[in-house]
This record gives C-alpha cells, sequence and structure tokens, in this order.
C-alpha cells in the first residue's frame, strides 16, 4: 500500500511569509501573489487572507475588509497582479 502525502491532495497550501498589518503596506506598490476567503471569527462576514509580495519578500494580510473581499471576489482570477491598498474614507480599497 503506498501512503499518499498531504501535499498531493491538500487544495489549500501555506501562504509564506511573516504576518504585515494592513497599516503597513498603504500606499505603497505591493503584488498579490494569492488569496484566500474564509469565514471570519470576528464582526466581519468573511476574512480575507492576501499572499503578497512587497520589496521582493513574501508578506501575508488578514483583514476583514468587505470592499477587498469583493473585488478579490470579483478580480481573483487575475492574480498575481500589482496594486496599492489605499485607505479611502473609513475604509480600504485598491487603486
Amino acid at each position: 500500500m503506498s501512503i499518499k502525502k498531504f501535499s498531493d491532495f491538500a487544495d489549500e497550501k501555506p501562504f509564506v511569509g511573516d504576518k504585515i498589518r494592513i497599516e503597513d503596506v498603504l500606499n505603497v506598490p505591493i503584488i498579490i501573489r494569492d488569496f484566500r476567503i474564509s469565514e471570519s471569527k470576528y464582526d466581519s462576514p468573511s476574512c480575507l487572507t492576501l499572499q503578497i509580495e512587497i520589496n521582493g519578500q513574501f508578506r501575508v494580510i488578514f483583514t476583514g475588509s468587505v470592499v477587498l473581499v469583493d473585488l478579490m471576489k470579483k478580480y481573483g482570477d487575475q492574480v498575481p497582479f500589482e496594486t496599492k491598498i489605499i485607505k479611502a474614507d473609513k475604509y480600504y480599497t485598491f487603486s
């Protein structure tokens, strides 16, 4: 009997890089490399996990931003792409 490797059947691969706060990347060019939308443990209906590249380093952002979740649902098939996360009034969005 052959033993399977977890990586052969797992559909979620772990994101590489240290966690970074969304405020630390505001208005800075980043590359969205991958993303995941899951159920939030907090007040938001969803949690968005972004695998980003900034200054040649991979980092991970967690956010409950409804606007960013909606944008990734709509444009996630375009990953990877370059963008900036900006704060417009009281919410985050891509520019």
